[in-house]
């Protein structure tokens, strides 16, 4: 497996990643022990950057993932999504609130303190424009810290916010 930096983050994340939409079971019948066999298999083959989201499966993905944090000790990083949860897609929606609830919401499912990267899961593109929705999300990096990054695209620095150490 190849490996590449995460910006300035230190990190060394897999060339391949494990998308996890499929282990939430909204497509057909999935069973937790082969999902589990499959996230296994992929850590076995180098795999270290698992993509997820806190709608797939209703959480369901994001809890195998914790599962498999629990059963293995090398380092894994987990990318999980928020957003889709919205009643209706607005850039007002997108408020402290609802963002706060997302990510503990995805805490508990991971059952860990901090998410290692947040995305916003297709937001309204007119949200890439409302700074406030960017500060709160530095807030949870810096304050909370409940982030250790965040992603977002099409804004004017394009690079990831990362928490300090």
């Amino acid at each position: 497996m190849k490996y590449r930096s995460l910006g300035r983050t230190g990190w060394k994340l897999s060339e391949i990643s494990f998308g996890a939409w499929a282990i939430g079971g909204a497509w057909g019948n999935v069973h937790d022990e082969e999902s589990m066999a499959t996230l296994h298999a992929a850590l076995d083959g180098g795999v270290n950057f698992f993509d997820t989201a806190d709608v797939y499966g209703d959480g369901r993905s994001e809890r195998l993932l914790a599962k498999l944090k629990r059963e293995r000790k090398e380092k894994f990083y987990i990318a999980t999504k928020a957003g889709r949860r919205l009643p209706k897609q607005t850039t007002e929606n997108y408020s402290r609130k609802d963002i706060n609830a997302f990510v503990h919401r995805s805490l508990e499912n991971l059952k860990t303190d901090t998410i290692d990267l947040l995305q916003l899961h297709c937001p309204p593109t007119k949200v890439y424009y409302r700074p406030n929705v960017f500060g709160i999300l530095d807030d949870l990096v810096t304050m909370a810290p409940k982030l250790a990054l965040f992603w977002y695209q099409n804004q004017p620095s394009s690079s990831p916010r990362a928490s300090p150490g």
